[in-house]
């Protein structure tokens, strides 16, 4: 076998018998405490502002700290990144009696915490603190007795806490560490696998997580979110436009990094030249970070170029929002686009979706196989609600079984790709060919492979709704990829982010398919195969000749497609394929294409 060969682990889903981190604070000592102020005259300015020495905060924080269209929200909190720290600042709207500041307020309350806690320096452990403290300043900004007293408390006392904070952050769900070397003798930056992290015996998830809002990622994004995900995997630049509040577009902005991690055991698969492990967060930018993001595209235009100003990171990809509409003008500077619907959308009659597109305005939808995906996620998903009785800490409420919304569903059509003509006439073939038994048997096929990725991270997770289950769950232990993890977790309590936990794990569990099923295709591909090969004229517009006839490519057919998971049928897949093998292995693709063939001959 070809993972037997490699001598690489299979992936699995355990509970650590002792926790790798070390204790911490409960809350992440502060380089930085501020306070701005906004002046009809001299606009944002800082009023107040205690660090340790070396962090500058004059001429940044004032603008990363507060995104445009912030006057038209009474609060919000904010998340950015600066120069190896990561920032949170509170924003307070309040009306006062001052005609000189225009009958309003407004004024934020923000940290600095180191990067080495994490991709956020678990920031959001202080956004409880800084909201009252902005809550007392908007009534008195005079009064800063109360920022002196926590700049006292919590900040940096020296630079062993940084040491210490380097180790894998114990409440991110996916933590980041140090990169170290692998057995191949490269440095990566490498991440813990399946949300291990959220499996620690009586470990919670603290009030302003940003894992708290995966269920509405899902939920506002729909099946885009699968297009979404492939492009984070290959490192896109990607930019989510939208207005204020940004709260919850950081959070998606997190959830999203997270979400494309490649899992620990699936990293040793790579080649040595892959992309990074985790897709760079940059959370809220502004016009204010032109400069560093046209810097940055020429980094992803010059591989050499991050090696060179030693910045690891420089020019591999990364996930932000910003409410500057210029920036999504400025389509140098990012990949993809996601473009948020206006406030106002939730009052239509009818579901408004995102809408995502490349760079010219080429739109990206969803396949049909994402949408049928994205209906069994929902499922496995409803089945765990149905079970738990679940207390949001930023909203309480109980949470009911869940109901799937067949307005949504149908709402849900309008991001996906329609059925090919091909796609069509192969249906009708091979239901006449065959009575349907061959459809059937690859609807099955598809049902137990979704399942698989559900399978033992919530109750009955098994038969999501699928046709004939039993035979789904006899074919899951052939069609589940040998690294994909079988192994039990343990029964989580109530608000031990179950849910969280399950659509974690099922995305890494998806990359991993991806991943692991791209090397057995490597290892079984040869390169006379290729050079045999002769495309027809149907597949041109998959296949690179050129490449092809260099003798380094790899042959991709349907029944690999189907094991990654992906849409045979949708040149976008194979696309994605394509760019996928070479971004993680270095090779070049052959994707073949589907089509009818009668009596050896193909007619379609």
């Amino acid at each position: 076998m070809a993972a037997s060969r490699r001598g690489q682990p299979e992936l699995h889903v355990r509970l650590p018998s002792s926790p790798s981190v070390v204790a911490l604070p409960d809350l992440p000592p502060i380089s930085a405490l501020f306070l701005i102020d906004f002046d009809v005259k001299a606009g944002y300015t800082i009023s107040w502002k205690a660090s340790k020495p070396g962090v500058e905060l004059d001429g940044v924080v004032e603008y990363k700290s507060l995104p445009s269209g912030l006057h038209t929200v009474s609060e919000d909190l904010i998340y950015f990144v600066h120069d190896g720290y990561a920032g949170l600042s509170a924003f307070v709207n309040a009306p006062v009696e001052d005609t000189a500041a225009r009958n309003a307020r407004m004024l934020a309350v923000g940290v600095l915490v180191p990067l080495s806690y994490g991709r956020l320096g678990r920031a959001w452990k202080h956004a409880e603190s800084l909201k009252a403290i902005a809550s007392k300043l908007v009534v008195n900004s005079k009064d800063v007795r109360a920022l002196e007293e926590y700049w006292e408390t919590n900040q940096a006392r020296d630079a062993t806490v940084d040491d210490a904070a380097s180790k894998d952050d114990p409440e991110s769900p996916i933590a980041a560490t140090k990169p170290p070397k692998t057995s191949r003798g490269h440095n990566r930056n490498r991440s813990a696998s399946d949300g291990t992290a959220l499996m620690l015996p009586g470990h919670r998830l603290s009030p302003f997580h940003p894992a708290w809002s995966l269920t509405k990622l899902l939920d506002t994004f729909g099946p885009l979110i699968f297009p979404i995900h492939r492009a984070a995997l290959l490192r896109k630049r990607i930019l989510i436009s939208g207005h204020a509040p940004v709260e919850q577009a950081c959070n998606f902005v997190y959830n999203i990094s997270v979400l494309s991690n490649i899992p620990l055991a699936t990293s040793d698969l790579l080649s040595s030249s892959s992309a990074s492990n985790r897709l760079r967060p940059l959370f809220s930018i502004g016009v204010h970070d032109i400069p560093f993001l046209t810097d940055d595209a020429k980094h992803s235009r010059n591989s050499d170029a991050a090696s060179l100003d030693g910045d690891a990171e420089a020019g591999t990809g990364w996930v932000a929002c910003t409410t500057d509409s210029i920036l999504s003008k400025k389509d140098t500077l990012w990949d993809v686009l996601i473009t948020m619907p206006p406030p106002h959308a939730s009052n239509a009659k009818t579901h408004v979706w995102p809408t995502v597109e490349l760079t010219q305005g080429v739109p990206v939808k969803a396949t049909q196989r994402d949408m049928r995906r994205w209906r069994s996620l929902k499922a496995g998903i409803a089945r765990i609600e149905g079970n738990v009785i679940l207390s949001s800490p930023t909203t309480p409420q109980t949470v009911a079984a869940y109901k799937e919304d067949d307005a949504l569903l149908d709402d849900a059509e309008q991001v996906v790709e329609p059925t090919s003509w091909t796609a069509l006439a192969y249906s009708g073939f091979m239901w006449w060919a065959s009575a349907g038994e061959k459809l059937r048997s690859d609807e099955v096929e598809e049902a137990a492979q979704g399942a698989a990725l559900l399978t033992d991270l919530g109750a009955s997770s098994i038969s999501m709704n699928m046709p004939r289950s039993a035979d789904i769950a006899a074919s899951i232990s052939s069609l589940t990829p040998r690294r994909l993890s079988t192994a039990a977790s343990a029964p989580l309590e109530a608000d031990e982010a179950r849910l969280e936990l399950t659509i974690i794990s099922f995305f890494h569990r998806l990359t991993t398919q991806l991943l692991s099923t791209l090397a057995d295709a490597i290892d079984n591909s040869s390169d006379s195969d290729i050079e045999d090969e002769s495309p027809t004229e149907e597949d041109d517009a998959l296949v690179d000749v050129d490449e092809v006839s260099q003798g380094h490519g790899v042959h991709i057919d349907t029944d690999v497609m189907k094991r990654m998971g992906l849409d045979i049928w949708s040149p976008s897949d194979a696309e994605f394929v394509k760019e996928l093998l070479k971004t993680y292995f270095g090779r070049q693709a052959y994707v073949e294409g589907k089509g009818i063939e009668v009596c050896g001959i193909r007619v379609c």
